[in-house]
Protein backbone atom coordinates (compact mmCIF):
# COMPACT_ATOMS: atom_id res chain seq x y z
CA UNK A 1 0.00 0.00 0.00
CA UNK A 2 1.42 3.38 -0.99
CA UNK A 3 1.75 6.43 1.17
CA UNK A 4 -0.87 9.19 0.99
CA UNK A 5 -0.02 12.42 -0.80
CA UNK A 6 1.37 15.20 1.42
CA UNK A 7 -1.06 17.75 2.83
CA UNK A 8 0.75 20.57 0.98
CA UNK A 9 0.15 18.91 -2.39
CA UNK A 10 -3.46 18.18 -1.48
CA UNK A 11 -4.04 21.82 -0.59
CA UNK A 12 -2.45 23.04 -3.84
CA UNK A 13 -4.53 20.62 -5.95
CA UNK A 14 -7.81 21.63 -4.28
CA UNK A 15 -6.94 25.33 -4.54
CA UNK A 16 -6.16 24.86 -8.26
CA UNK A 17 -9.59 23.29 -8.80
CA UNK A 18 -11.33 25.97 -6.71
CA UNK A 19 -9.74 28.64 -8.94
CA UNK A 20 -11.91 27.34 -11.76
CA UNK A 21 -9.70 24.73 -13.39
CA UNK A 22 -11.06 21.30 -14.22
CA UNK A 23 -10.14 18.13 -12.40
CA UNK A 24 -8.35 16.80 -15.46
CA UNK A 25 -6.31 19.99 -15.81
CA UNK A 26 -5.34 19.72 -12.15
CA UNK A 27 -4.38 16.09 -12.65
CA UNK A 28 -2.13 16.95 -15.59
CA UNK A 29 -0.64 19.99 -13.85
CA UNK A 30 0.25 18.15 -10.61
CA UNK A 31 0.93 14.78 -12.26
CA UNK A 32 -1.63 12.81 -10.29
CA UNK A 33 -4.58 10.78 -11.48
CA UNK A 34 -7.95 12.43 -12.14
CA UNK A 35 -9.50 10.06 -9.59
CA UNK A 36 -7.03 11.32 -6.98
CA UNK A 37 -8.10 14.91 -7.69
CA UNK A 38 -11.77 13.89 -7.44
CA UNK A 39 -11.17 12.20 -4.09
CA UNK A 40 -9.31 15.24 -2.72
CA UNK A 41 -12.08 17.63 -3.74
CA UNK A 42 -14.78 15.32 -2.35
CA UNK A 43 -12.87 14.99 0.93
CA UNK A 44 -12.48 18.78 1.20
CA UNK A 45 -16.19 19.37 0.55
CA UNK A 46 -17.36 16.62 2.91
CA UNK A 47 -15.10 17.17 5.90
CA UNK A 48 -13.54 20.58 5.32
CA UNK A 49 -10.08 19.07 5.84
CA UNK A 50 -7.53 17.33 3.64
CA UNK A 51 -6.11 14.89 6.18
CA UNK A 52 -5.91 11.40 4.65
CA UNK A 53 -7.85 8.54 6.20
CA UNK A 54 -6.01 6.01 8.32
CA UNK A 55 -4.62 3.11 6.30
CA UNK A 56 -4.68 -0.51 7.30
CA UNK A 57 -6.90 -2.58 9.58
CA UNK A 58 -8.38 -0.72 12.51
CA UNK A 59 -9.02 -3.71 14.76
CA UNK A 60 -5.61 -5.32 14.58
CA UNK A 61 -6.82 -8.61 13.15
CA UNK A 62 -9.06 -11.54 13.97
CA UNK A 63 -6.83 -12.88 16.74
CA UNK A 64 -6.42 -9.74 18.85
CA UNK A 65 -9.13 -10.89 21.27
CA UNK A 66 -7.52 -14.31 21.59
CA UNK A 67 -3.88 -13.40 22.27
CA UNK A 68 -4.06 -14.25 25.99
CA UNK A 69 -5.60 -17.64 25.25
CA UNK A 70 -3.02 -18.43 22.55
CA UNK A 71 -0.16 -17.32 24.81
CA UNK A 72 -1.46 -19.56 27.62
CA UNK A 73 -2.03 -22.46 25.22
CA UNK A 74 1.53 -22.32 23.87
CA UNK A 75 2.94 -21.95 27.40
CA UNK A 76 0.92 -24.98 28.51
CA UNK A 77 1.94 -27.14 25.55
CA UNK A 78 5.04 -25.90 23.75
CA UNK A 79 4.76 -28.65 21.14
CA UNK A 80 1.40 -27.49 19.79
CA UNK A 81 1.47 -27.04 16.01
CA UNK A 82 -0.01 -24.23 13.94
CA UNK A 83 -2.60 -26.61 12.53
CA UNK A 84 -3.62 -27.75 16.02
CA UNK A 85 -3.98 -24.14 17.12
CA UNK A 86 -6.08 -23.49 14.02
CA UNK A 87 -8.43 -26.37 14.85
CA UNK A 88 -8.76 -25.21 18.47
CA UNK A 89 -9.45 -21.65 17.33
CA UNK A 90 -12.09 -22.97 14.94
CA UNK A 91 -13.71 -24.61 17.96
CA UNK A 92 -13.76 -21.13 19.55
CA UNK A 93 -15.50 -19.73 16.43
CA UNK A 94 -12.48 -18.15 14.72
CA UNK A 95 -11.53 -19.30 11.22
CA UNK A 96 -7.96 -18.24 10.41
CA UNK A 97 -5.14 -19.44 8.20
CA UNK A 98 -1.98 -20.90 9.70
CA UNK A 99 0.04 -17.94 8.40
CA UNK A 100 -2.11 -15.60 10.53
CA UNK A 101 -1.39 -17.71 13.60
CA UNK A 102 2.31 -17.77 12.74
CA UNK A 103 2.43 -13.96 12.45
CA UNK A 104 0.70 -13.59 15.82
CA UNK A 105 3.14 -15.99 17.48
CA UNK A 106 6.01 -14.02 15.98
CA UNK A 107 4.54 -10.72 17.30
CA UNK A 108 4.14 -12.29 20.75
CA UNK A 109 7.75 -13.48 20.67
CA UNK A 110 6.71 -17.13 20.80
CA UNK A 111 8.17 -19.92 18.71
CA UNK A 112 6.43 -22.93 17.27
CA UNK A 113 9.64 -24.79 16.42
CA UNK A 114 10.21 -28.16 18.02
CA UNK A 115 13.97 -27.70 18.43
CA UNK A 116 16.06 -24.61 18.48
CA UNK A 117 18.08 -24.06 15.34
CA UNK A 118 21.46 -25.76 15.39
CA UNK A 119 20.60 -28.12 18.27
CA UNK A 120 21.34 -31.71 17.36
CA UNK A 121 19.81 -34.88 18.70
CA UNK A 122 23.20 -36.27 19.80
CA UNK A 123 26.35 -34.42 20.76
CA UNK A 124 29.11 -34.54 18.10
CA UNK A 125 31.43 -36.67 20.30
CA UNK A 126 28.80 -39.35 20.88
CA UNK A 127 28.24 -40.12 17.21
CA UNK A 128 29.60 -43.36 15.82
CA UNK A 129 32.55 -42.86 13.51
CA UNK A 130 32.45 -44.20 9.99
Amino acid sequence: MGKPHPIVLRARVVAFVEEGNSHREAARHFRVSPRCVNNMVILKRASGALKPARQGHLGGGKLMGHTDWIHARVAENGDVTLDELGVELLGRGVLVDRSTICRLLHRLGLSHKKKSQGRRTTPPGDRPSA
